[in-house]
C-alpha cells in the first residue's frame, strides 16, 4: 500500500510539473526571460578567469567537413569557414529568419497588415522608428570607419517588448499591445531589407541566380496547388548553400523560402467536413459492433485518417509556424544569445564604451542613444504625422502618452542589433562595444518604457 501510495505522489508531482512547464512555455514573456538569462550566462562565461578562455576557444571551433585524397589532387572543404559561431549565425538563425518570414506572410495575408488602413500606422511607425536611430547613429559616426554600424540600432525585438506588455497586464490597451506586435513584424522586414542591401559581400550573380531560378520554380509549384512538404524543404536546403556561397548572407535564403511556402491549405472547409462526418460514422459503426476498448485497431486507423484530413485542412505556412516557433523560442534564440551575447569587458576598457576617438568614433553613443532616444522619438512622431494627416486612425483606447510609452518599448533591439552589429563591423573591438551599447541601450529602453506606463496608467486610473 504505501509502494502504491509513493507511486501515486511520483506521478502527480510528474503531473504537476509538466503542467507549470506547460504553463511557462506558453507565457508570452518566457522567451524573454530564457534570452535574459542566456545573456547573464554568455557574459559570465566571457570574463571569469576559469572560462574565458575556453569559452573563446569553443566558439573559433572549426566544424567544415574537409575531404582530401591522398595525392592532393582533390581538396574540397564544406561548408567554408564554418566555425561554431558560424554554425548559430548563419545555419540555426536561418531557422530564426525563415520563422520571422513565415510570420510576416501570415500577417500580410491574414493579420494586422493585410489591409491598407491596418498596416498604415504600425508600418509608418516602423519607418520612422527605423530612420530616427539610423540617424542618431550617424551623426556620432559620420566619417568614421565605425559609420558602416548605422543599421545596428533600427531593429526591435518582439520577444522582449511583447513578453514586457504581457507582464504588464491589462495597464496597457490590448489595441496598442496589437499596435506595438505589428510594428515589430513590419521592423523585422525592414531590418532583413537592411541586412540584404547593405551587409552582405561580393555577391556571385551566377549562384544567386541558380537560387532566385529554384525559387521561381517552387512558386510555380506553389501555384499549382503543390502542398508536399518535401517539395519545398529540400530545395531550401539548396538554396540555403548557394546564399551562403553566393555573398548574399546565408540567413535571407530562410526569409525567401518563406515566401513560397503554400498558405493555402489541401482541402477546404466543405471537404473536411465531409470527410469528418464520413469518419464519425464509421467510427460509431465499429463501436456498435465490437466490445473492445476504445479505440481498437480500426478505430485507431480512421483516427489516423482523422489527423490526416485535419492537418491537411490547415495551411503548410501555419503549420511549419507553429512547428518551429517553440524550437526558435526556446532552443535557437537562447543558443544565438550565448554565441553572441559574450563580450570580455576588459576588451572595452570597463564599460568606457562612450568614448569618442577619430580611429572609431562613438559606436556606443550612437547604438545606446539610437535605441533609447531614436526609436521612441522616430515611433511617436511618424504616429503622430500619421494620426494628424488622416492617413491612419488612433488605436482605440489609446492616448497619447501611452503610445509613448510603447514606443520606448521599441527601443529594445537585442536579437537584430546584435546579429546586425556582427555583421556590420570587421574590427572585434567594434563590435563588442556594439553588444555592450546594445545591451545597456535595450535594458534602458525596456525600464523607462515600463516606468512610463505605470505612471501614465495610473494617472489614467486616477
Amino acid at each position: 500500500m504505501a509502494r502504491l501510495f509513493s507511486m501515486y505522489r511520483w506521478v502527480r508531482k510528474r503531473y504537476e510539473f509538466d503542467e507549470r512547464w506547460r504553463r511557462f512555455v506558453e507565457a508570452p514573456w518566457a522567451g524573454g526571460v530564457v534570452l535574459l538569462v542566456c545573456v547573464a550566462i554568455a557574459m559570465l562565461l566571457a570574463n571569469m578567469p576559469l572560462t574565458a578562455d575556453y569559452y573563446e576557444h569553443f566558439l573559433k571551433t572549426d566544424l567544415s567537413l574537409r575531404i582530401v585524397s591522398p595525392d592532393g589532387l582533390i581538396d574540397w572543404t564544406f561548408p567554408r569557414e564554418m566555425t561554431v559561431e558560424k554554425f548559430v549565425n548563419d545555419v540555426l538563425m536561418v531557422v530564426f529568419f525563415f520563422t520571422v518570414g513565415l510570420e510576416i506572410k501570415r500577417e500580410v495575408l491574414y493579420g494586422q497588415l493585410s489591409s491598407v488602413r491596418k498596416a498604415i500606422l504600425p508600418v509608418l511607425a516602423a519607418a520612422g522608428g527605423m530612420i530616427a536611430p539610423a540617424v542618431i547613429f550617424t551623426l556620432f559616426n559620420h566619417g568614421t570607419p565605425a559609420a558602416n554600424g548605422w543599421g545596428i540600432p533600427t531593429a526591435t525585438d518582439i520577444a522582449f517588448a511583447v513578453g514586457i506588455l504581457s507582464m504588464l497586464g491589462d495597464r496597457v490597451p490590448v489595441s496598442l499591445k496589437i499596435f506595438l506586435t505589428a510594428l515589430a513584424v513590419a521592423d523585422d522586414l525592414g531590418a532583413i531589407l537592411v541586412i540584404a542591401l547593405f551587409y552582405g559581400g561580393h555577391v556571385e550573380l551566377a549562384l544567386l541566380g541558380i537560387a532566385i531560378a529554384i525559387m521561381i520554380g517552387l512558386f510555380f509549384l506553389q501555384r499549382r496547388g503543390e502542398t508536399r512538404m518535401v517539395f519545398y524543404l529540400v530545395p531550401a536546403i539548396v538554396v540555403w548553400g548557394l546564399f551562403y556561397y553566393s555573398g548574399v548572407h546565408a540567413t535571407i535564403s530562410g526569409v525567401a523560402m518563406a515566401m513560397v511556402i503554400p498558405s493555402k491549405p489541401r482541402y477546404n472547409k466543405e471537404f473536411f467536413e465531409s470527410k469528418l462526418q464520413d469518419i464519425r460514422k464509421l467510427i460509431a459503426d465499429v463501436r456498435a459492433t465490437d466490445e473492445e476498448e476504445f479505440p481498437n485497431e480500426d478505430q485507431r486507423f480512421y483516427l489516423r485518417c482523422m489527423r490526416s484530413f485535419a492537418s491537411g485542412s490547415v495551411g503548410m505556412s501555419y503549420r511549419l509556424e507553429n512547428a518551429l516557433s517553440p524550437y526558435v523560442t526556446f532552443l535557437i534564440m537562447p543558443v544565438f544569445a550565448l554565441a553572441n551575447a559574450g563580450v570580455p569587458i576588459a576588451s572595452v576598457e570597463y564599460f568606457d564604451i562612450f568614448r569618442i576617438s577619430p580611429q572609431i568614433g562613438a559606436v556606443g553613443m550612437g547604438v545606446f542613444f539610437g535605441l533609447l532616444v531614436g526609436k521612441p522619438l522616430g515611433i511617436f512622431l511618424a504616429s503622430w504625422i500619421a494620426v494628424k494627416t488622416k492617413l491612419a486612425v488612433m488605436p482605440e483606447g489609446a492616448s497619447w502618452r501611452m503610445l509613448l510609452a510603447v514606443a520606448c518599448l521599441g527601443g529594445i533591439g537585442f536579437t537584430m542589433s546584435i546579429f546586425v552589429d556582427s555583421l556590420a563591423f570587421g574590427q572585434p573591438e567594434l563590435v563588442d562595444r556594439g553588444k555592450i551599447a546594445i545591451l545597456m541601450g535595450s535594458s534602458a529602453a525596456a525600464v523607462l518604457g515600463s516606468l512610463l506606463i505605470f505612471l501614465f496608467s495610473k494617472k489614467n486610473e486616477r
